[in-house]
C-alpha cells in the first residue's frame, strides 16, 4: 500500500521556493507514495509543470482569501478570514513599533497565526507525513492530520527580525525541520538554539534532465540581442535580491569601458525603485528589465554570465539553476554565500558593496581563462541533489 504525502505551499508563482518545491515533486517516487499537494491559491507560472502525478488539492475559499485584497475577500464573504488578518495586521505593527524593528517578518507570521482559527480543516485524509514547505507554518500544524509533520526553512534567520516566542511555538509543533544548507542551520538555531534536536538538512532537489529540456525550447536572441557582454540576474524585486543597487554598480562597470548588457527576469515591489535607479544612473540602454518569465532557462543559456548581487539568501536556486547550465556565476558576500559555491572553483564571490562588487565583475568578464575554467569544473559538479529524497523517505519512516 503506498504511503501518503501531504505537502503545503502558497502559490506557484516564479521563485526560488517553488523552484525547489517542483524539484521536490519530481524526484518523488510515485510508484510508492501517493502525494496530495494543497496551495493557498491556485496562481502562477509554474502552475502547468506540476507533475501529473500530483494530486492538485481543490482550492479553498477561505484560504484562497488570505491571499487576496482585503477589499476583495471581503466582497467574497469572507469575514471572518478578514477579520483575522486585521487582527494580524495591527498586532503586528505594534509590535514592531513597540521593539523597533526595520526588517520585520512578524506581519506575514501574524496574519497566519490570528487567521487560522477561522479556516476549515483541509480534508478529512490521514497522512502519513504531513510538509509545510513555506513558513507560516500554522495551517498544516493545525489543520491537517497526519502521523509527522515537517516544516521547511527557506530563508536565512539573521536577516529578518521577527517574535522569538510566538515563532518559537510554531516551529515546536514540528516533529523535524528542514533546512536547506549549513548556513541556514547556523542562522536559524541562533534564534532558535532549542530546536537543535529537531534538524535535518535536505538541500534544494534540481532535476537537469528538465533544466537542459526547458531551456532548449525557445531562443530569446530578439530579446538578448547584440554582441555585448550578456549578464543576468533572476529573482524578485524586493530588498533580498539587491536588485536596486544594479544600476549604479552597472554604472560603475561602464566607466571602466566595458561594453555589456545586464538583463534582470522577475517581478515585485521594487521595480519601480529599480526602474527609477536606472534612470538616475543612465543605464536605460544597459540594465533591462524582462519582467516575468514562465521560463527563465533560455535566458540562462543565452546570458555568458550569472550574476546573483543578493543582500541575503538561504540558498539561491538559480545560482545553481545556473551552474547546471554550465555559465560562468557571480555572487556576493552574502552571509551563505559560503555554502552556495567554492569560491573560484565553480563561481566567483565578490565583495558586497557596490563598488567591490563592480570591480569583482570586471575582474571575471575580463578573465577568460577564468570563465572557461569554471564552466569546466561545473561539468564536473553534480547540482541536482537528487540522492536528497532519500532523507525525506527516510523521515517517512522508509
Amino acid at each position: 500500500m503506498k504511503k501518503k504525502i501531504f505537502i503545503f505551499s502558497h502559490a506557484m508563482e516564479i521563485g526560488g521556493a517553488e523552484r525547489a518545491l517542483l524539484g521536490l515533486l519530481n524526484s518523488i517516487d510515485y510508484s510508492k507514495y501517493e502525494v496530495d499537494l494543497f496551495l493557498l491559491k491556485h496562481s502562477g507560472e509554474l502552475m502547468p509543470l506540476i507533475p501529473k502525478q500530483v494530486n492538485l488539492l481543490p482550492e479553498i475559499s477561505q484560504y484562497s482569501a488570505i491571499m487576496k485584497p482585503m477589499v476583495l475577500a471581503l466582497k467574497e464573504g469572507q469575514i471572518k478570514v478578514v477579520l483575522g488578518r486585521l487582527c494580524g495586521k495591527l498586532k503586528a505593527k505594534l509590535y514592531d513599533i513597540k521593539h523597533t524593528l526595520n526588517r520585520s517578518a512578524v506581519a506575514i507570521e501574524y496574519s497566519h497565526k490570528h487567521t487560522v482559527k477561522y479556516l476549515p480543516k483541509v480534508n478529512n485524509e490521514h497522512y502519513d507525513i504531513a510538509i509545510s514547505f513555506l513558513t507560516p507554518h500554522y495551517i498544516v500544524s493545525e489543520k491537517v492530520n497526519a502521523d509527522k509533520k515537517i516544516a521547511w526553512i527557506h530563508t536565512d534567520y539573521s536577516t529578518i527580525e521577527l517574535d522569538v516566542k510566538s515563532e518559537l511555538a510554531m516551529w515546536s509543533k514540528f516533529d523535524n525541520i528542514v533546512s536547506i544548507s549549513d548556513d541556514v542551520t547556523r542562522a536559524f538555531l541562533s534564534t532558535f538554539p532549542s530546536l537543535e534536536n529537531k534538524i535535518v538538512k535536505i538541500e534544494n532537489i534540481l532535476s537537469k534532465d528538465f533544466i537542459e529540456e526547458q531551456a532548449d525550447l525557445f531562443n530569446v536572441k530578439n530579446e538578448m540581442t547584440g554582441d555585448s557582454i550578456k549578464l543576468l540576474s533572476i529573482g524578485r524585486f524586493c530588498e533580498a535580491k539587491n536588485f536596486d543597487d544594479v544600476p549604479e554598480i552597472a554604472s560603475i562597470i561602464k566607466s571602466k569601458g566595458v561594453d555589456f548588457k545586464w538583463y534582470i527576469i522577475g517581478y515585485g515591489a521594487d521595480e519601480n525603485l529599480i526602474k527609477s535607479k536606472i534612470a538616475q544612473y543612465n543605464m536605460e540602454d544597459t540594465v533591462i528589465i524582462l519582467g516575468k518569465k514562465e521560463n527563465p532557462y533560455p535566458y540562462i543559456k543565452a546570458c555568458d554570465i550569472y550574476v546573483q548581487p543578493s543582500r541575503y539568501e538561504g540558498k539561491c536556486v538559480a545560482v545553481r539553476e545556473a551552474q547546471i547550465l554550465n555559465k560562468p556565476v557571480i555572487i556576493t558576500n552574502y552571509a551563505s554565500s559560503k555554502s552556495q559555491l567554492q569560491d573560484g572553483f565553480d563561481g566567483v564571490i565578490v565583495p558586497m558593496d557596490n563598488q567591490g562588487c563592480a570591480d569583482g565583475i570586471v575582474k571575471v568578464i575580463d578573465d577568460k581563462d577564468l570563465q572557461n575554467q569554471l564552466i569546466e569544473n561545473t561539468k564536473k559538479t553534480d547540482y541536482t541533489n537528487s540522492k536528497e529524497i532519500e532523507k525525506l523517505y527516510k523521515l517517512i519512516g522508509d
